[in-house]
């Protein structure tokens, strides 16, 4: 009964898996993106058998990126994620449930300027799980604003994050855990995936 209670207080945050960033002719591919699509499937789907909220975070007019980067996508080149693009669906194999909380992100982090923070204090969540890509960038600062708006606990799980190289994601995870934040490996339960 308290590992129910936990996991409804529990919410993971699946950043950025949109084709553009997981496919290799994607606009703003992440090389080790790819690798990681079974690694977030298996997390979400152990995620909803528990009863955990999932949010899912994109931008579907392809406004995900910043000030400073705008002049790559100008001129008439696509725009990442852009509304009725192939770039802008999901990476093949994960699924939006009706269930799921939808966020529309338009800078690295999932609660800038969004109510994603008033929606999980409401919905009694003091615990996130962060998956996704890509780990120097939109992870990195979702973790960073999680921990600023002081929720309980924040996980990454490392083997449901990519950056663009094993090396960069390596060090990007040294830089997140100087806040003390938890990694987690999904591990076989069972002939399950769960996380440890």
């Amino acid at each position: 009964m308290a590992t129910d209670q936990k996991w409804k207080k529990t919410a993971l945050l699946v950043i950025d898996m949109q084709k553009d960033f997981i496919l290799p002719e994607g606009a703003m591919r992440v090389d080790g993106g790819q690798a990681i699509v079974p690694n977030v499937i298996t997390t979400v789907e152990t995620a909803r058998r528990r009863g955990i909220l999932v949010v899912r975070e994109h931008d579907p007019l392809g406004r995900d990126v910043e000030l400073f980067r705008k002049h790559l996508y100008s001129d008439g080149k696509p725009k990442p994620t852009s509304k009725g693009s192939v770039g802008a669906q999901l990476a093949d194999g994960l699924v939006i449930a009706e269930e799921d909380y939808k966020l529309v992100k338009t800078r690295f982090s999932a609660f800038f300027a969004t109510h994603l923070h008033s929606f999980l204090q409401g919905s009694g969540i003091n615990s996130l799980v962060v998956i996704g890509v890509q780990t120097p960038n939109c992870i990195r600062q979702t973790v960073f604003d999680a921990v600023a708006c002081d929720y309980q606990s924040v996980s990454v799980i490392v083997d449901a994050t990519a950056a663009a190289t094993p090396d960069v994601h390596a060090v990007r995870l040294g830089v997140i855990n100087n806040g003390k934040r938890e990694f987690r490996r999904r591990k076989k339960k069972h002939h399950q995936q769960a996380y440890e």
